[in-house]
């Protein structure tokens, strides 16, 4: 593909040719892509290459956003440089998550070649852009657009702290996106604001996209460059290799960016955040966070480290050089969201791990919930238990965030039509790092409060057991979604493990990362990878899959829902405890729901 011309209102592309560590190459690499390369580590882009064939040759997309954060205000122009693969297409597909909810963000001055074009919109938050003649296989088509859109005031994230305790677990908010573009006094998340080509199916039909639960979108690797222009007091964090702050004549900032091979560009600005950082293995990890909450995003930091170390360790590497968190306030029950090289982590789990009693404040029901606590063991031991339980949930949630990088950052995987693929995964593996942190025992006690307890939650709120192994279309709410993808299906893994044992399992997980690293995998391939480890037990691993994920038996196989278990109470519950609580509890929920 032929490079893309420098132009001003693009990108100063040939200012960046002047920048440092962009090596020369022995054939021709269009400037913008040793750019994106220098987020990859080194011998990384060798496997990238393997796998997706010349990085040259992978999509392009040239940002550029300004953010007013006074008005909740976002516009900007995109380039995008793509390349027809499979079939010849007669119109091109972008996705525009923001919108498929409610009408965020418009596009204006849309050209296709040179060409003015104007979009078709099939679906909400789907756009096609119309060609005059189809274009064949291996043609490059070049989008060129203006976008602008107002940004919703954020909605009030406290039911995240139960959802990300398994209360809810991956619910949606009254936007449908957990707040992902939504704005705040100072924070500004503007996840999907650039409009991204979704995979294509064989026959040239787009995935499908966001549905209120679960995840939003995923996309084909790709290069990215970003400027973003901010207020001055203001600060840019998207995924990526920064490649500089420049103040512009306006007193505004300019932040720019660098990504490569990554599937999603998210972008955020905060103002008042701190930073810590620290180094695993080469890869520069950062936490970012609110100024009130140092002292839990410090921790975050650890968290994240250990558990990139013991990823890097037995997964394989990462293949960025930087990693970064950042604390956002999620809504709807998400406790955190996932993108490639960077993951937020919801403001409700900060403040929750800070101040338990404060956490509680404010949650339906909760009132009557804390009276019948401290009925169970006085005022301390309650809220020290929830303090406890709240530093794990925190730990826990971080390791799943990290353990996204693999699944499906890495591995990619279809988070709409399959999303139990990568979700099972990484809440399997922030276990197994749990158990490799902390030993078994913590392991277990995490096992049953975040998985086993979320679908037990399901069941004694009234809602029903079902096949896990669906879209996201298909549960009946977020409650539902999240006991089952978050809580019942993991366990399949448990069984697995089980099963074929750890030296098996763990050679299995291995092979897996390996042989779908930046490629697309199946809902059975990880089945086949544990098979090929261990060939004897191949049809139990996959009887095994067809009981956890396709067929509804978690009464059985979790057992009775237990509340006086549930809440850590055991056999110290009195029968009239356990009515009332069990009668407060549908309420509770059904609160909790958007």
């Amino acid at each position: 593909m032929s490079p893309m011309p420098a132009h001003p209102r693009h990108w100063p592309l040939l200012a960046l040719l002047f920048a440092p560590g962009i090596a020369a190459a022995g054939d021709f690499v269009p400037p913008e892509v040793q750019f994106s390369l220098q987020h990859l580590k080194t011998e990384e882009r060798a496997r990238a290459a393997r796998a997706l064939g010349p990085l040259e040759a992978l999509p392009r997309y040239l940002v550029q956003l300004e953010v007013d954060p006074a008005v909740r205000a976002v516009k900007g122009h995109l380039r995008v440089e793509w390349s027809v693969r499979g079939r010849a297409l007669d119109a091109i597909p972008l996705r525009l998550t923001p919108n498929a909810f409610a009408p965020r963000m418009s596009l204006s001055e849309v050209t296709v070649n040179g060409n003015p074009v104007k979009p078709q919109r099939p679906e909400d938050g789907l756009y096609l852009l119309p060609l005059a003649e189809p274009l064949a296989p291996g043609s490059t088509v070049v989008v060129e657009l203006e976008l602008e859109g107002r940004v919703p005031r954020a909605q009030p994230g406290t039911a995240s702290l139960l959802g990300a305790l398994g209360a809810s677990g991956g619910g949606n908010s009254e936007a449908g996106d957990y707040g992902a573009f939504s704005a705040t006094e100072d924070f500004m998340s503007l996840v999907g604001v650039v409009p991204r080509v979704p995979p294509l199916d064989a026959g040239g039909t787009p995935w499908g996209g966001p549905t209120g639960v679960g995840d939003l979108a995923l996309y084909e690797p790709a290069h990215v460059l970003a400027n973003v222009i901010v207020p001055s007091d203001w600060k840019v964090h998207v995924t990526g290799v920064a490649m500089g702050e420049v103040p512009q004549k306006d007193g505004r900032l300019r932040y720019s960016f660098a990504a490569g091979a990554v599937r999603d560009f998210p972008v955020f600005a905060s103002r008042g955040y701190q930073s810590a950082t620290a180094t695993v293995n080469g890869v520069s990890v950062e936490s970012h966070f609110a100024a009130r909450d140092a002292e839990v995003g410090k921790r975050v930091l650890k968290y994240a480290s250990d558990a990139l170390t013991e990823f890097e360790r037995r997964l394989g590497p990462l293949p960025f050089k930087n990693f970064r968190v950042v604390e956002a306030p999620l809504s709807g029950g998400a406790g955190g969201m996932e993108f490639p090289g960077l993951v937020t982590v919801g403001t409700s789990l900060y403040r929750g791990a800070a101040d338990p009693a404060g956490a509680l404040e404010g949650l339906p029901g909760m009132g009557q919930m804390q009276g019948l606590l401290q009925a169970m063991g006085g005022d301390a031991a309650p809220l020290g238990q929830l303090g406890k339980a709240l530093e794990r949930t925190l730990e826990f949630t971080v390791a799943h965030e990290v353990a996204h990088q693999y699944f499906a950052g890495l591995v990619g995987s279809d988070p709409i039509n399959a999303p139990v693929v990568d979700e099972s995964l990484a809440q399997y593996t922030a276990l197994l790092y749990m158990e490799w942190k902390h030993g078994r025992a913590v392991a277990e006690q995490m096992r049953q409060e975040a998985l086993v307890s979320a679908y037990h939650m399901l069941r004694m709120s009234g809602g029903k057991d079902a096949p896990a192994d669906r879209p996201t279309s298909g549960f009946e709410d977020s409650l539902q979604y999240g006991a089952l993808v978050y809580g019942k299906a993991p366990l399949l893994h448990h069984a697995s493990r089980k099963l074929i044992g750890d030296e098996a399992f763990f050679k299995g997980l291995r092979s897996y990362v390996d042989t779908y690293r930046f490629k697309w995998t199946c809902g059975e391939c990880f089945t086949q990878e544990l098979a090929k480890a261990s060939p004897s037990n191949a049809k139990e691993l996959e009887r095994l899959r067809v009981r956890w994920w396709k067929e509804a038996h978690g009464d059985e196989d979790l057992g009775e829902p237990n509340l006086g278990a549930l809440l850590g109470g055991g056999g110290q519950l009195d029968p009239e405890t356990l009515k009332l609580m069990e009668e407060l509890l549908p309420g509770l929920m059904k609160g909790l729901q958007p």
